[in-house]
């Protein structure tokens, strides 16, 4: 296969992607809000409560995210010979077997649990630039890191800081990739699906 043929074959998987998935907005707004409810419960009873929430619901990101593209009209599945898919299962597995990085972490210094998480999740957030050929993963994955790095090293003593602030920013990054991937719909050619 020669490099023209490999890029168009990688281009219309990632947009299979982000049509199955809008761009991945089901996924970043349930990941935001099991972080805001996480920081939330952190806040009302006690850390180790917020710690435990953070981690089983991330376990129910997916099967969420499916229901909730279904509720919005979305196939939220792609073709079988789209090797994105593959990528994608993988990459999800990342956060819980990291986890257990953030479990010795905390052992150590629990305010750290948030930026630890931080961290972890913005790695695991890179390979979605090729998911779903949008960039903006890149950014939300640079920001996840300094941010958590920057509350470890000099952030204020509030346990919950962490969960608030990587809540509001994939909420933020989920409200952004619908709407990209919306245009990206709407100003596609109704005939052949290709852009203008």
């Amino acid at each position: 296969m020669d490099n023209m043929v490999v890029t168009t074959v990688l281009s219309d998987a990632q947009k299979e992607m982000r049509s199955a998935f809008l761009g991945g907005f089901a996924g970043q707004l349930v990941a935001g809000l099991i972080w805001v409810a996480s920081a939330a419960i952190s806040v009302l009873s006690k850390p180790h409560h917020g710690m435990l929430f953070l981690f089983f619901g991330c376990m129910a990101i997916f099967p969420l995210t499916q229901m909730v593209l279904r509720v919005m009209g979305r196939s939220a599945k792609v073709h079988s010979d789209n090797g994105l898919w593959a990528l994608g299962s993988q990459v999800a597995f990342t956060v819980p077997l990291n986890f257990l990085l953030v479990g010795a972490v905390i052992l150590f210094r629990q305010e750290w649990f948030y930026p630890a998480s931080m961290i972890v999740v913005g790695t695991h957030y890179l390979p979605f630039i090729t998911l779903y050929g949008m960039k903006i993963y890149g950014s939300l994955s640079a920001l996840l890191v300094l941010s958590g790095l920057g509350l470890a090293l000099y952030g204020p003593p509030v346990f919950s800081i962490g969960g608030w602030l990587t809540g509001l920013m994939l909420i933020i990054v989920a409200l952004l990739c619908r709407r990209i991937t919306l245009s990206e719909e709407k100003n596609a050619h109704p005939m052949t699906g290709k852009l203008d």
